[in-house]
């Protein structure tokens, strides 16, 4: 099957998306963040940086839990109906 191509705006997501995930790491490594997630640290890499602009479900919620985001304020704070996350 082959993906239709992403929209401008699904990139600008997975960039938010990177940036939301970097910052609530703090100061915890992304070897630290990527053992407690159980993601690999090359995909956590590429997803802080927007290179894997919509990664999957799992991956997000895997990540959410080992920073302690609740998944909704996460969505909420990507798709712009949220607050500020509280990290």
């Amino acid at each position: 099957m082959v993906r239709p191509p992403l929209t401008p705006a699904e990139r600008d997501r997975g960039r938010r998306l990177g940036a939301l995930l970097r910052s609530a790491r703090g100061d915890r490594s992304p070897a630290e963040v990527s053992v407690a997630s159980g993601v690999s640290l090359e995909v956590l890499r590429k997803i802080e940086s927007g290179r894997v602009p919509t990664p999957t479900f799992f991956t997000v919620a895997a990540l959410a839990r080992a920073l302690d985001l609740p998944l909704d304020e996460l969505a909420g704070a990507l798709d712009g109906t949220g607050t500020a996350l509280s990290a």
